[in-house]
């Protein structure tokens, strides 16, 4: 351990909390600790208690009945949570058979390899069909930890370091209920993925918003790098109560990927301010442009203040697969390690198993043109042209971007006649505009003010997000639609 981290330890320790309230007294679970023991020594296992077979057939059946109870009986935690946009534009693009470019997974199947090893993975025996280990698979911790070990620059421990999760969004849940108490301030960057808000009020935080903007006020930025963070507003977010920041870099949906500076002055006020960092890089292979994708948890004192969010699904497009993690130091992990065994308590094992095979052919291939992590920016960077000058020809103006595989639009020049009865006119104009493109021309979007607090949401109303990990056969479709469109205006 160095000298850097045992002053950091120390003062997490002696000056300040590190995790929330709830997780203290739930680190060290007996379950596991007999369930690792049976597994390193090979025994023969009637520890766990779990049957081979079915319920009776009267119990069965009694699940399946509704149980109406009277009065309240959810927790405040939950209040507002059960409304979802994801889902509500889900539904109506599959109600209006719409063309989706709404939805952020794409149309097509993961790589071969991947294929073949969530096959063989399936196949390989009766020890592929139960339980792993809670934290993680070790085949999959061990090649993740050295995966980035290199390059986050610091020794990452596989089974201290790193948590399996059911794909990046649970990492994000356990973060925010591990680390985060009732009262504690969480500064996000705006726009932001939708469920850091909803995660961080239902671990009773206040969440606090601060935006990216194009440098000129007003203008079209051509390019997601011509949206900045200023220092001065950032810097002014932060307050005693502060306990960690939130930024997603290749970001959804503008595509901004943080520049090395940025992320500089972001570590400066963490480590001024003691607060800890969030960091979501689930589209971290997806750059394009020479635009290269830095790690914040790579820079000088940052390492023990971040958590580092990634996705299987993304990386192998195969958002269904579910796998996810999240990276950090020991003293911040075994928090998150507490959320997941009282919640989730352990991920599939054959797709566990997959992911690792597929990192480990990457591992060997890394920097070569065979790599998929070369390959699939390759593929998604024609089809960004693809998009935008699909966009451009129509009249939209686009906001071409560094990274992931969104790009969001200006929608002010078009004209569109909207029908009281297909949404509400107390609704953003985007969310407006989404479903009357849904509807009545059939091409499914998303509306960005989703992405924004309430408070900066009139500011950003006029543009729409367009995915374009899509076949190119989908992205002709939906050129067709706008073509349409535009020939009527």
């Amino acid at each position: 351990m160095t000298f850097l981290q045992m002053c950091f330890l120390f003062q997490a320790i002696m000056s300040r909390q590190l995790q929330a309230h709830r997780t203290v007294g739930v680190c060290k679970n007996v379950l596991i600790e007999f369930t690792q023991l049976a597994a390193d020594y090979k025994a023969v296992n009637l520890g766990q208690g779990f049957p081979d077979f079915s319920p009776p057939k009267f119990v069965q059946e009694a699940f399946c009945e509704a149980i109406i109870m009277s009065g309240r009986f959810h927790a405040h935690s939950t209040d507002r949570a059960d409304k979802n946009v994801w889902l509500e534009f889900a539904q109506l693009a599959a109600d209006y058979k719409a063309v989706n470019l709404g939805q952020g997974f794409p149309d097509f199947s993961p790589p071969k390899f991947a294929q073949e090893a969530f096959c063989e993975a399936v196949s390989g025996g009766h020890q592929m069909h139960q339980y792993t280990r809670a934290f993680g698979h070790p085949p999959l911790v061990n090649i993740l930890a050295k995966f980035f070990s290199k390059i986050v620059g610091h020794e990452i421990d596989p089974f201290e370091d790193v948590l399996v999760t059911v794909g990046a969004y649970q990492a994000l849940f356990c973060t925010f209920q591990a680390l985060v108490d009732e009262g504690d301030e969480v500064i996000i960057v705006e726009p932001f993925f939708d469920c850091y808000q909803s995660m961080v009020k239902m671990a009773r935080g206040k969440a606090v918003y601060v935006p990216l903007r194009p440098k000129v006020e007003g203008s079209t930025a051509p390019s997601s790098g011509d949206w900045v963070l200023s220092a001065e507003e950032l810097a002014g977010k932060f307050t005693p109560r502060t306990k960690a920041i939130v930024i997603n870099t290749p970001n959804n949906p503008l595509g901004k990927v943080y520049k090395t500076e940025e992320l500089q002055m972001i570590a400066d006020l963490c480590i001024k301010h003691d607060v800890l960092c969030v960091s979501d890089e689930v589209y971290e292979w997806l750059t394009y442009d020479g635009n290269k994708h830095v790690k914040i948890a790579s820079l000088p004192g940052m390492w023990e203040r971040t958590i580092t969010i990634g996705s299987a699904g993304k990386t192998f497009s195969a958002t269904g697969w579910k796998v996810g993690w999240a990276i950090s130091s020991e003293q911040i992990i075994k928090h998150l390690k507490a959320v997941h065994q009282m919640s989730v308590f352990d991920c599939a094992t054959a797709a566990q198993e997959a992911v690792a095979r597929g990192f480990e052919r990457e591992y060997e291939l890394f920097g070569t043109p065979e790599s998929y992590f070369q390959q699939l920016p390759a593929m998604l960077q024609q089809k960004r042209g693809k998009l935008a000058s699909c966009l451009e020809s129509v009249g939209l103006r686009p906001v071409v971007p560094e990274g992931g595989y969104f790009m969001i639009a200006d929608i002010s020049s078009v004209k569109a006649d909207f029908n009281e009865s297909m949404s509400a006119e107390d609704e953003p104009h985007d969310f407006r505009f989404v479903k009357w493109l849904i509807k009545e021309k059939g091409l499914a979007t998303i509306p960005v003010s989703v992405f924004y607090s309430p408070e900066h949401r009139k500011d950003f109303d006029k543009y729409i997000r367009f995915c374009f990990i899509k076949e190119d056969s989908t992205l002709d479709a939906a050129e067709d639609i706008l073509r349409k469109l535009s020939q009527r205006q």
